[in-house]
């Protein structure tokens, strides 16, 4: 449906948002591995130094290493040519989904979840990622179906990460051997043995 058929018809119509373009720019190269992955490690790093559970960490990299896994051959397969603009007519595997848009969907979502724990970050997330997916489209990178596309991957992604970022970790069992002999069991024995010497007696007699 991305490479023909309504979706893309309706796509190639929708044209390039009313951005400028220094800013689209800007917001393009967030999606750029050399800024979200620093931004996904850092998160990483934080989380190990708080909690010592690597199991979140490792859904996050996994969730982070699925996106080139999934993305390149999906782009080889549909091999969608690319919109008007500097990438038209320049060799390429396709433009469906936006590598670009994945990352970031995937990287900022696996910090923000590393991080922050809750939903409270969704509408800076939502914000972010919406800028990330007009600039690409403004600067002719990507159509908005490539974006779209990216996003639902990304969701995808994301809802297996935190399954085990929200998982907390097995309580730990106490050994009753373990535990110190204090309470009222200890008091008991040691007044009834002060009670069974007689008078003036000494403890060592």
């Amino acid at each position: 449906m991305a490479a023909h058929g309504p979706l893309r018809t309706l796509d190639e119509r929708l044209g390039r948002p009313p951005l400028p373009l220094g800013l689209a720019h800007v917001l393009a190269d967030l999606g750029d591995t050399a800024v979200a992955l620093p931004v996904l490690v850092a998160a990483m790093a934080w989380s190990v130094l708080r909690s010592r559970r690597w199991v979140p960490v490792a859904a996050a990299g996994l969730a982070m290493a699925a996106v080139p896994a999934v993305v390149v051959p999906l782009k080889t397969w549909i091999a969608r040519p690319a919109p008007p603009g500097p990438l038209a007519g320049v060799a390429h595997d396709g433009f469906f989904p936006s590598g670009h848009a994945a990352t970031a969907a995937v990287a900022y979502g696996a910090a923000a979840l590393l991080v922050f724990r809750t939903w409270r970050w969704m509408p800076v997330y939502a914000l972010l990622n919406a800028g990330v997916g007009l600039g690409l489209v403004r600067c002719g990178y990507h159509w908005p179906l490539d974006v779209l596309g990216a996003w639902c991957l990304a969701g995808v992604l994301l809802s297996g990460a935190a399954r085990w970022v929200a998982r907390k970790p097995p309580a730990v069992a106490v050994s009753c051997r373990n535990r110190p002999r204090t309470g009222p069991w200890r008091e008991a024995r040691g007044s009834g043995d002060r009670r069974s010497r007689p008078r003036g007696s000494s403890p060592t007699a």
